[in-house]
């Protein structure tokens, strides 16, 4: 079975509308923002965050979360229970690849021709910066594809998508993850964000696509989340997993998908394993995902504090990995600015982009297993 993901569904679930006019936006707000676990939270303006930005410097903005600065400490233990108001959740053992047979027939279904379609429709939009609001349109298709809004007061609401499961354990959910919103470090100028992260939103939508076209039937629930406002500091994500926390939920694993087009000149073509503020365990089972079903290598890599969204469920204490287009140095260096374009180079691939769709719905079955039942 197919479902029609192309052009509508990218302006039905990831576009803002265009918007030229800054009016609205208050550069002057306060928020605070935190740079470091260790070092204590400040206060600046929205400017501000502009311009730490604009110097390489990634941040929480914790100005909407609750106890800022502290986190929800979930600790990893080998038991089931409760400590306080928190979950103490099972440890999982990541097994060996071994659902190949299942795995490889979806793969079968992956095509760059959606990414294509998506992508276009996705970047053609001035800008996805997060405080420009909209209504999103075709409301019969996103009901068709039962897709539900992660409200936030700023305007631009997270995506999550939801596969299921026949027995989940716990009620436990894998997630795959990408944010839909751009930037520019100038807000004056076009924010295409076709790679950042324009990319990793279609090539979790493009395995999403594949699974529902092969009837995926997981044991354990499957979703997946398109976060808003990545690049105000991580917003839409922190949000969620606050959400998640406050319910106990039981999150298994979850993987970010964050810039999945860009093959440098000159260099090795890989796959990214993000090293750092992720789970040891959970990114060693990635990279087993990676030699049994894609056609590259990887490399260890890594790119600092508050990087992309699996920031928040590490500060979180949940199991959480980030696989990247390359090396952390060799990324595309057109990140936040009008040039982040599919048509750029010929450096930005879409059948690069494909492996790592392939990357998805391999961690989405073995994880979330397949039912056997009818």
């Amino acid at each position: 079975m197919h479902i029609p993901l192309s052009r509508m569904f990218a302006l039905a679930v990831f576009a803002t509308t265009v918007t030229h006019s800054f009016s609205n936006w208050d550069f002057g707000s306060l928020r605070l923002v935190q740079i470091a676990d260790d070092a204590p939270p400040v206060w600046m303006t929205e400017s501000d965050k502009i311009r730490i930005k604009a110097r390489g410097i990634n941040f929480f903005d914790i100005t909407d979360t609750e106890n800022p600065g502290v986190t929800c400490h979930r600790p990893r233990l080998a038991t089931i229970g409760t400590v306080g108001s928190h979950f103490i959740f099972l440890t999982c053992r990541f097994h060996p690849p071994n659902a190949t047979k299942h795995v490889n027939d979806v793969l079968k279904e992956l095509s760059t021709h959606g990414p294509k379609e998506n992508l276009k429709e996705l970047s053609s939009f001035r800008t996805r910066f997060h405080q420009i609001t909209d209504e999103f349109a075709f409301e019969g298709l996103r009901k068709l594809l039962h897709v539900s809004d992660f409200a936030h007061p700023w305007g631009q609401n997270s995506i999550i998508v939801r596969i299921n499961g026949s027995a989940p354990t716990d009620g436990g959910v894998v997630i795959l993850s990408a944010h839909l919103d751009s930037t520019n470090l100038d807000p004056a100028l076009s924010a295409p964000g076709a790679d950042d992260n324009g990319s990793g939103t279609v090539t979790i939508l493009e395995a999403y696509r594949a699974l529902i076209a092969r009837n995926f039937r997981p044991v354990e629930n499957v979703e997946f989340h398109w976060y808003a406002a990545e690049e105000g500091g991580l917003l839409g994500s922190q949000a969620v997993v606050r959400h998640y926390a406050a319910r106990e939920v039981n999150v298994i694993a979850t993987v970010q998908f964050d810039s999945t087009a860009w093959v440098k000149k000159g260099t090795k073509e890989v796959v990214g394993v993000m090293t750092d503020f992720v789970d040891p365990e959970l990114t060693a089972f990635n990279k087993k995902l990676v030699d049994e079903y894609l056609d590259l290598p990887y490399v260890e890599t890594k790119c600092g504090y508050a990087c992309s969204d699996h920031g928040s469920w590490n500060k979180a204490g949940y199991r959480t990995s980030f696989m990247f287009e390359s090396a952390w140095e060799n990324a595309n260096p057109n990140f936040h600015t009008e040039n982040d374009r599919a048509d750029v180079s010929s450096e930005f691939s879409f059948v690069h982009m494909l492996e790592f769709s392939k990357l998805a719905v391999a961690f989405a079955i073995e994880l979330g297993g397949w039912t056997s039942e009818p």
